[in-house]
């Protein structure tokens, strides 16, 4: 029996070693992915008959990757919707599944994978049939039957992409992949793009660098014309610019920030290590939600004011109106709850009312911080999750009983999870004041988070899983081998 347990254990190490995929087979597949992806955030929809009215999804575009008007117009959210909802049943126990296990992991992401196409059917039917590409009627039967088609095989052919790359061949996940990209095309365009607007003061170029160097070389007062390109409206500003940047540095900066607890497995003295809490411990999972309610509450009351301008309790919820100079004719709130939950548009709109940028505020670090907590014990990541998927794999804490763990965990994990929270909404606040947010720019700190942040406690039990593998089958080598005595350290085999 021993023996038949050493081939079973010899057959999964050549496994294991046989599913390594090289980095420059990687790098092949993820260029792919991504020039597939740029490809049809370019081809527009055929079909559509109405395609300049306000975006009504303008305010979630950012964390959905999406692209309004093209194949791409769908995004990423029926994959994160998808996940999103399976994580809530599967954390909140109405699904009993052990991700220790490959055939209930299998099955999850399997039933992951089809309720990701449900929703895309579901979103796309939803899109042409709210006359989001104009009326039904006007456009037919064949147009908005063809507009469902184009929408439902781009939502498949992203739900593949991302397969293709979790399952090791590429950098990462798609959804990370088609979030980095839309920001950094954003970011390179707004900086260098040579397009030229009249903005009533003459003609400017849109790039805030070639703004800057134009401005400079054109105007004689040279000190008017660096206010100018740092503070201009209505289009990319230096200032902009610079505060992307300063964002980006600091969430790096406190990415770095962690608790590092000692642990060793049970059942080997000398194999220690430690397990890492980090201070953004729910990665970027409370700016996606608390973006996801801001956006959902746009929607709702900007559809209803349209609908009923006149009515004092849609007033209350929102009052909207398009800015003056508005190049892409999106309204912005002006009054009622959207209104106090959205960022102030600069220092002078601070002054002007206190109010506003106080209850932004408040409101920011408040959610960021509650749905960080609510995240942990939702998504199986909670201190007697994280407890019992360690002893599940015989990890116990140095210096620590093992009933005592979970003790020690609820010291930190919940602590860093509602302050990490309420650093990532400070970072927000830092980047809408130093004036990310503009017209075309909404959300830029979301998109650093989602650039650099990744969930660093996602699946523990597979990652401790994989280590004490690599243990095993190290071991089993040494003893074909004959080398029992061997002198190298397990600290090495177990990769911590």
């Amino acid at each position: 029996m021993e023996e038949n347990v050493r081939q079973r254990i010899s057959i999964d190490c050549n496994e294991d070693s046989r599913a390594v995929v090289p980095i420059k087979e990687k790098i092949l597949w993820t260029m792919i992915t991504l020039f597939i992806y740029l490809v049809c955030c370019q081809i527009p929809l055929y079909g559509i008959s109405n395609s300049k009215s306000s975006d009504p999804f303008y305010w979630m575009r950012v964390i959905l990757a999406s692209n309004k008007g093209t194949l791409m117009e769908l995004g990423i959210s029926p994959v994160v919707t998808s996940g999103l909802i399976m994580q809530l049943l599967a954390g909140s126990r109405i699904i009993d599944v052990d991700q220790g296990t490959k055939e209930d992991k299998t099955l999850f992401q399997g039933a992951q994978k089809l309720l990701g196409i449900l929703i895309t059917i579901v979103e796309a039917v939803a899109y042409v049939l709210s006359g989001m590409y104009g009326d039904v009627r006007d456009l037919g039967a064949g147009n908005a039957i063809l507009l469902i088609a184009q929408l439902f095989t781009a939502g498949i052919l992203v739900i593949c992409l991302d397969e293709l790359l979790q399952k090791g061949y590429g950098l990462g996940s798609a959804i990370s992949l088609f979030i980095a990209t839309n920001v950094c095309e954003t970011i390179i365009w707004k900086s260098f793009s040579p397009t030229t607007i009249n903005t009533g003061r003459g003609t400017e170029f849109e790039g805030a660098l070639i703004a800057l160097f134009h401005l400079l070389v054109t105007k004689q007062d040279k000190v008017r014309a660096l206010q100018e390109a740092f503070y201009r409206q209505n289009l990319p500003n230096v200032t902009n610019l610079l505060a992307t940047v300063l964002v980006f540095v600091l969430v790096v900066y406190f990415q770095g920030f962690r608790v590092e607890l000692p642990v060793k497995h049970a059942k080997q003295k000398s194999g220690q290590g430690s397990y890492p809490i980090k201070l953004f411990y729910t990665s970027n999972i409370p700016i996606i939600l608390q973006t996801a309610l801001v956006s959902n509450l746009y929607f709702i009351s900007q559809i209803l004011y349209k609908r009923y301008p006149e009515n004092i309790f849609i007033h209350l919820l929102g009052r909207w109106e398009e800015p003056e100079m508005s190049m892409s004719g999106q309204m912005r709130p002006v009054g009622g709850l959207a209104y106090y939950v959205s960022p102030p548009n600069s220092f002078t709109d601070i002054l002007s009312d206190p109010f506003h940028a106080i209850f932004y505020i408040v409101f920011i670090l408040t959610a960021c911080a509650l749905f960080s907590r609510t995240w942990i014990h939702v998504s199986g990541s909670s201190a007697s999750d994280v407890s019992k998927q360690l002893r599940d794999q015989q990890m116990v804490m140095m210096g620590h009983r093992s009933g005592s763990m979970q003790k020690l965990l609820n010291r930190y994990i919940p602590t860093a999870a509602a302050f990490g929270g309420m650093c990532i909404g400070a970072l927000t606040i830092i980047a809408d004041f130093m004036g990310e947010k503009e017209e075309e720019d909404v959300d830029g700190v979301e998109c650093v988070l989602f650039v650099v942040g990744r969930d660093d406690h996602d699946d523990v039990e597979e990652e401790v899983f994989a280590r004490e593998h690599k243990l095993t089958c190290s071991l089993l080598r040494r003893h074909r081998l004959g080398d029992r005595n061997s002198s190298g350290s397990d600290d090495d085999l177990l990769g911590l």
